[in-house]
């Protein structure tokens, strides 16, 4: 797969158990994630989750029928089989997992499973009491043996009112597991520093300067990085989000705590990106108790906080290092400039005024710029698609300088 030139190809296949809504879910979130989805359903999905609940959520219809005439005068099956990248089963339900370890094809889903040479994922979702059937498990060890990549499930309640093992693995969980199937690793062993996040600059124990980033730009980075192979430092200001797993996270709250993160670990790091939105200004003091009402211009002198993406630019020897720009204005001319004096290797410039590209938005629309003027321009998606399209030319530079 190139992640520069399409989008991913998944097939969900969806059979009879309770958590088929959860499948729903989780269609929803690779389309939001910039994959493709078609969806494939045994004929017990269809008494939990319709079929036109899937193909609303991925604009693209459901088979209706194994042998749909108008689809297979051309093999539809086949064609199916042959366009996916990735197969992913969720839910995997018992009965579904005893075919596929014996190789049976008596519906469209178990004969595209036979059909296709694309990598299989399986989410498995059960009783407990059935997950722990020796049979259960050999069916899962078969599979396994085969280069079949089983996520979860996990612990807890499930429909049947039991505790343990049978859930299905969640969604995002899932997606995670998925993506590090399709991508490329091109990063396998190189060392990697992720910034991501505000910071805070404290007034007082109540008060604090900040802006509205989330981390999530950064965060995708380190999650694509990861799965692309690379060790991971991943420096996150204060966060609602979860880091990614997989990866070294260093939490951080100000600037100045950023700073000494990042620069006690940029000795050993090949590739430096710097997508945290780090707080320009702090007060010159933080008051130990709460300031009370007053004039304002009395009570707080703001102060630069250091520069962090200007000082990794002037120490800089072969590291490759990114920056990110968020604008308001003019983002172009404020970007070229920007790269120039801060020595970087690739700058990231979006306009964060913009309600779709801006801060806490799932999606960006970002502009890369290097430093022999080149600009390229990408449209609107997923800040996951951003981040491999970032981490590609990450690559290429990697790749030129050997």
């Amino acid at each position: 797969m190139n992640q520069a030139t399409e989008k991913p190809r998944v097939l969900l296949g969806v059979t009879g158990g309770i958590a088929a809504y959860k499948a729903a879910e989780t269609a929803s979130l690779l389309c939001q994630q910039g994959a493709e989805v078609r969806v494939v359903m045994t004929d017990a999905a269809r008494e939990f989750v319709g079929p036109l609940t899937f193909a609303a959520l991925t604009g693209n219809p459901v088979p209706d029928d194994w042998f749909d005439p108008h689809e297979e005068s051309t093999i539809g099956h086949i064609d199916l089989a042959r366009w996916a990248q990735v197969v992913l089963v969720a839910p995997a339900t018992a009965n579904f997992l005893a075919k596929a370890a014996c190789g049976l094809a008596d519906d469209l889903l178990s004969t595209l499973i036979l059909a296709s040479t694309a990598p299989l994922l399986v989410a498995p979702a059960m009783n407990p009491q059935m997950f722990k059937h020796p049979t259960v498990s050999e069916n899962l060890q078969r599979l396994r043996d085969r280069g079949v990549k089983v996520v979860g499930p996990a612990e807890g309640r499930t429909a049947c009112g039991e505790e343990g093992p049978g859930r299905m693995a969640e969604p995002a969980a899932i997606a995670e597991t998925l993506w590090d199937l399709l991508a490329p690793q091109d990063l396998e062993g190189v060392s990697l520093l992720v910034t991501a996040g505000p910071t805070r600059e404290h007034l007082d124990p109540v008060r604090f300067l900040s802006n509205p980033s989330t981390g999530l730009m950064g965060i995708e980075v380190a999650r694509a990085a990861r799965g692309r192979g690379a060790k991971v430092c991943l420096v996150l200001g204060p966060t609602h989000l979860e880091p990614p797993p997989g990866v070294e996270t260093v939490a951080v709250t100000s600037a100045e705590e950023m700073a000494a993160a990042v620069f006690e670990r940029t000795g050993g790091m090949q590739v430096i990106v710097k997508a945290a939105a780090v707080s320009d200004f702090k007060p010159q003091d933080c008051q130990p108790q709460k300031v009370k009402k007053g004039d304002p211009s009395e009570i707080c002198t703001l102060v630069g906080t250091q520069d962090i993406l200007s000082a990794l630019g002037a120490r800089k020897d072969s590291q490759v290092l990114v920056g990110f720009a968020a604008e308001t204005e003019q983002v172009l001319e404020h970007a070229a400039a920007k790269i120039k004096a801060k020595n970087l290797d690739l700058l990231v410039a979006n306009d964060v005024s913009a309600a779709d590209s801006g801060f806490a938005a799932p999606t960006n629309r970002v502009h890369f710029l290097t430093p022999e003027g080149e600009v390229e321009s990408l449209p609107l998606m997923s800040k996951l698609e951003v981040a491999h399209r970032l981490l590609d030319r990450v690559a290429r530079i990697l790749g030129d300088e050997d």
